[in-house]
């Protein structure tokens, strides 16, 4: 089976192929550098509405299965936002660094009992005749007050999931991916590809 991932982003593409791999699945990963497909616009009022939009176009484009997914930061004392805007919340040209500084000032007056937020990620596996299936992974937990760790990236380095006392970017690869929103959603897509999800 091959199975485009529909992302361009390194760090991410590390940390699915990581996830997949460990899912016992007889695939061969494409990515996005692989195959042509047209750049999607994510337009969607949801991570779900992304998610699908991204994987229909690649498979679409390339007449194989794709996964795509749309994931970020929901911060309770921001009414769920950064939430879809994650990836672009301090605007054009914005950085993860930029991101995740504009998050703490933000919230830099919220007391530690307000602090909760959760990680998202819906993914979506899409087959070339348009069928698409989408899986939520989430983990919940509260923000820092500074960056901490190296590891990871994006908002990392400010979430301490529930239950633990380090950020996600001070967590190995292994016990990341154990509790990551995006672990939850790709073992998701994994059990979807072993019941022939994307097939039928």
């Amino acid at each position: 089976m091959r199975l485009v991932l529909a992302t361009r982003n390194r760090k991410k593409l590390v940390e699915l192929a990581r996830i997949l791999s460990g899912a016992d699945l007889a695939v061969e990963l494409l990515t996005l550098d692989d195959v042509e497909v047209p750049e999607v616009v994510e337009s969607g009022a949801t991570f779900a509405d992304n998610a699908a939009l991204k994987a229909t176009a690649t498979a679409r484009a390339t007449g194989l299965l794709a996964v795509a997914d749309d994931s970020g930061l929901a911060v309770d004392a921001l009414n769920g936002m950064p939430g879809v805007l994650s990836a672009r919340w301090s605007g054009a040209g914005a950085t993860d660094a930029a991101n995740l500084r504009l998050v703490l000032e933000q919230t830099a007056d919220v007391p530690d009992e307000r602090r909760g937020a959760a990680f998202v990620c819906v993914a979506a596996l899409a087959s070339p005749d348009g069928q698409v299936e989408t899986v939520e992974g989430r983990v919940s937990g509260s923000l820092t007050r500074v960056a901490r760790g190296e590891g990871g990236f994006g908002y990392d380095p400010i979430f301490v999931p529930d239950g633990y006392d380090v950020t996600t970017a001070q967590m190995s690869p292994v016990d990341k991916d154990a509790i990551s929103h995006r672990g939850r959603a790709f073992r998701g897509v994994a059990a979807l590809l072993r019941a022939g999800g994307g097939t039928r």
